[in-house]
Parts: C-alpha cells; structure tokens; sequence
C-alpha cells in the first residue's frame, strides 16, 4: 500500500495540520470513508496520486470524512478538486467530471458521506463566508456499501487510474494558468 504524503486527519482535535503553503494555489482533495468499501474511493485515488510526480503548487489532501472542517483548506486556493464516490443510479465505477461554476445551483449527485455535512453544505459555507474557490468534481459511481471493508469493488477500483490521470492532467493544467 502506498504511504500518505500528508496523513494529518483533518478535524482530529489532536491533528496540527502543516501551514498552507501560499504557492500551493491548487488543493486535490479525496474524500470518503475507507472503512466502508467503495465509499472511501475518492481517498484511495488520492493515495495513486501521491505515486505520480509532484506538481508544484498542488497539495494533495486525504479530506477522509472531515466535513466543515475542510473548510479552512478552500482560504487562498485558486481551484479545488475533489475526488468522491456517488451512489447516482449509474453503473459501479462509473466516472462523472463536474466543473461547478461560482454563483449557479450545484447540480451535485446524492452524497455518499458517513457524516452529515455534504458537499452542497461545504461549497455553501465556503461561499457565505467567501473563500470558494473554483470547484473541479470528480464521482466515481458505486453500488454496494460495505461497513468494515477496506478494498475497493473491481469496478470501482478499475476506475482509480482514469480518475487518477485526469485529476493529475487537470492539476497541471491549472498550474501552467497561473504562471
């Protein structure tokens, strides 16, 4: 298994997560639950992505469960991209790319988290409290939850290196644009 760049647990009372680097513009984060199957999918690309070469100016974030307490990551970014599983009737590992435009509903799948403040709420709260950056969804579509289970379905793990190479293609891409 591969080993976490940044294993801060954002939320944990204990946790004294790293200063925001102001050259890190760009924010990956994974998000998901990895004690419960396909839930903790978009963390299991985060970890295929901290194998492939750094970018300069992108941290990479295992957001885990952490709720409203990622909010603070979103101060100072210029975009954000988020990698998260979906229960939205699509076939298991099924990929869905989401630009969010500032100002428009979020046309967002169902949430998929093992706690009560979903992505509408976090995007919400980052946008009341103005630090919403530019917002890059990807889904990974999953089927069957299951407690206590830390492998990915076949479908869906199948789908990590796609996730994985546009993630790290769209990371370079919003880089070079800040130059």
């Amino acid at each position: 298994m591969i080993s976490l760049i940044d294993t801060t647990l954002v939320g944990e009372s204990f946790a004294i997560c790293p200063p925001i680097n102001a050259s890190d513009r760009i924010l990956v984060l994974g998000v998901g639950n990895l004690l419960m199957g396909d839930e903790g999918a978009g963390v299991h690309a985060l970890r295929w992505l901290e194998a492939e070469p750094p970018l300069a100016g992108v941290r990479l974030l295992d957001g885990g469960t952490g709720g409203a307490n990622l909010l603070g990551e979103f101060e100072g970014r210029r975009a954000v991209i988020l990698i998260d599983a979906t229960r939205d009737g699509s076939a298991a590992g099924t990929v869905v790319y989401r630009h969010l435009q500032l100002g428009r509903s979020f046309d967002l799948p169902p949430s998929l988290s093992a706690h009560d403040f979903g992505l509408k709420d976090l995007f919400a709260a980052a946008a009341l409290i103005g630090t919403l950056p530019e917002i890059h969804l990807y889904t990974i579509a999953v089927q069957t939850l299951h407690p206590m289970c830390t492998e990915l379905s076949p479908e869906v793990e199948a789908a990590i290196p796609e996730v994985v190479h546009s993630v790290h293609a769209l990371a370079a891409r919003l880089t070079a644009s800040l130059d």
